[in-house]
Order: C-alpha cells, then structure tokens, then sequence
C-alpha cells in the first residue's frame, strides 16, 4: 500500500537556530509578517525579540498575541482581521501548539476563504495556507512541523481536528534557548505530549516503518531526558534532547496519526478548557490497556525503549511494564493523577465519549470501541 511523508520543506534545529532562520525568512522576500503568539510570550519579551530580529533583517511586522491555550475560532477571527488591516503576505507562529494551531487556522482562511469551521475533518481546503514560519518555545506538540490544526469551537464547545495537508508549515524552527523559561508543569505537560504523540503513532493501524523508528527513538529521548528538562529548566542539553524528541514524534504522528488518547483529550479540552498534555498523560496508561487487547506485541516493543528487558515476558507482560513505566514517568513529573482532580465530571462522560468517536483521531486507534467502552476508559482515568 502506497504512504505519504509529509513535513516541512526546511526545519532548522538547536542552540542559535532562531539566528538562522532570520536570513531564511529574508529570504523568501517577504513585505510584511504577521506574529501570531499569546500574552505570556509578551510579557516574557520574545515576540518582541523577535520583532526585533526581524526588523534588523529589513522584514516588518504586525503581532497578534491573544491566542488562548486552547485557541478558538475567535481567535483565528481576531487574528485574521489584523492580518488583513495590516496587509500582511506571511505568518510567523510563535511559541507552542496553541499559537501554531491558530497561526495555521489563520493562514488557512486567509488562502481559502470562509471559515475555520468549514475546514473540519481531512484535507477539506483546495489552496495551501499562506505562507506559515513555525518557531517553537515549548517541546511537546510538534505543531510546528505538523499539518494537524485543533481549533475549539466556543459554540459546540468542541475541539475541532483540521487534519490538512495544506497546514504544513514552510519552515520549522527549534531553538532550545527558547524553551529554557518554560515552568516546571509545562515541560512536563508538553513532555508527556510528546509521549503520546510516540506511543499512539507506533501503535496506529498506519504506521509504517518510517514512522516506527521515529516514535522509537523520541520514547527512547523522553525516558532520558524529560525528568532532568522538568527538575532544571537551565539544563540545556535535556532541553536540546526533548526537543529533537518532540520532534521525531511529531515525524511519526503527523504520518500515521494517532488514537484514542488524544480524541478523547481533545473532547475534554473542548468542554473544560483543560491543557491538552496534562489531559493525554493521563488518559494514555487508560488507553493502551484497553489497546494491549489487540496490540500487546507492539506496546511490548515500546518497553524497551525505557530500558526494560522484555526477553522473558509475554507480550502481554511486556505490555503491561510500558504501562507501568509510563505512570512512573507521569508521576515523577508531577502529572495528575485522574480526570477527577482536573475538574472533569462524570455525568459528562456520555457526550464526550460520543464526540471522541467522531474525531479524526480516533480512526486510527488499533482497538475499535463503541461509546460503551469509550466511557469505561474515561471512568477508569477518573
């Protein structure tokens, strides 16, 4: 069966990469750029940084900087004005999945027309996006280099999943000084992300063995390094590691997508407004015991990855020690420990589980599931 690989045309990694990408995006001869980030970023002073550096290379600017966490179609709105009243030919997205997401959402509507909304399920445009340069400050989502784009739609209270190849960025950038400011229970939530991302793309009925060996070595970098990114936010090499890790699982997820994990995260972003990575580190134990059913032999792959010797053990074994060096893991960062202390309700779950079987995430899962058994998981994660 024929696949496809799809990822940036460039992607520019490391310690200075920012001070790279400047003569890069000169290059493309753009007017104007419109920075697409969020308030925290400002406070922090990096859009202006890069305001500046973009300016020392003769490029103008416009900011936008009211992407929420979890963006909205608000969002792409507001931002879609300004990039129009300011006459802008290119996006900058800055910062991590959320003002990426809403870059894309931006980038999208401004090329094809309508709204966000129209563009909802699998490669619905019929242009590419505007031009979109994706520089990242936190290393979990690796919308950076994706072309999914999850925009919440405040009226459904929904987390909408824009799977579209026109959403690929042009340019990736991954500059781990960026990423040094990032708090404690962000490096780990967007840590766990990344894990997610890992687990759920090797075990994706389209995975192939491109993206096999991508998930693996990211879960090989995640188990090394994360602990000591989330204890010493200044230790640059952990910081570098899970940025090359966040990105080898966005190689492997953005080709053979994802699972139930994340459809079901995304149902509880939508309806509580929770932060995404929290939400998949803990639904993502939940979810592969329920997969280890049908997928015990590839779960069993993935225990070596945390140093487990599975020599001995059955798949199911096996299985069953990732399982358990995933909630080691998750515990160790200071991840919740259930749905229950993030403020989710159990009288919900019915809905939820009905919309998570109707994302785009889902078709992907190993394990076919009704609402039923949606439901059970969700409670088993309470």
């Amino acid at each position: 069966m024929a696949t496809q690989f799809l990822m940036p045309s460039k992607n520019i990694m490391g310690a200075g990469a920012l001070d790279l990408a400047y003569d890069d995006i000169k290059a493309q001869g753009f007017k104007k750029i419109l920075i697409v980030s969020d308030e925290g970023l400002k406070g922090a002073g990096i859009i202006d940084l890069v305001v500046k550096g973009l300016k020392d290379k003769g490029i103008e600017s416009a900011v936008y900087s009211g992407t929420k966490p979890n963006p909205t179609t608000k969002n792409v709105e507001e931002g879609l004005e300004i990039l129009k009243a300011e006459h802008c030919d290119a996006i900058i997205s800055l910062g991590g999945g959320s003002p990426h997401d809403c870059a894309k959402g931006i980038a999208l509507v401004a090329a094809n027309g309508g709204k966000i909304n129209d563009y909802e399920g699998i490669n619905k445009s019929a242009k590419p996006q505007l031009p979109l340069i994706a520089i990242n400050t936190t290393a979990g989502t690796a919308s950076e280099m994706t072309y999914f784009c999850i925009i919440t739609d405040e009226s459904r209270h929904i987390k909408m999943a824009i799977v579209d190849a026109h959403t690929t960025p042009l340019l990736s950038v991954n500059d781990p000084e960026l990423m040094k400011g990032m708090p404690k229970s962000l490096t780990a939530a967007t840590g766990m992300d990344a894990l997610t991302h890992a687990v759920e793309a090797y075990v994706s009925t389209a995975a192939t063995p491109i993206t096999d060996a991508c998930a693996v070595k990211a879960i090989e970098l995640i188990h090394k390094n994360l602990r000591d990114a989330v204890n010493d936010g200044a230790n640059m090499h952990a910081r570098e590691q899970m940025a090359y890790a966040q990105f080898l699982a966005g190689m492997a997820f953005n080709n053979a997508s994802l699972g139930y994990v994340h459809a079901m995260a995304h149902q509880l972003g939508g309806f509580y407004d929770l932060p995404h990575g929290v939400c998949n580190a803990v639904l993502l134990p939940h979810v592969q015991e329920y997969n280890a059913k049908v997928a015990a032999g590839r779960l069993k792959d993935l225990a070596a990855c945390f140093d487990i010797d599975t020599r001995a053990m059955s798949d199911e074994e096996g299985a069953k020690a990732l399982i358990a060096a995933i909630r080691t893991l998750s515990q160790d960062v200071g991840i919740p420990a259930g749905l229950k202390d993030l403020g989710a309700k159990e009288e919900d779950f019915t809905i939820l589980a009905e919309n998570a079987l109707k994302d785009a995430c889902s078709f992907t899962n190993p394990r076919k599931g009704d609402e039923a058994e949606v439901i059970a998981i969700f409670k088993a994660a309470f």
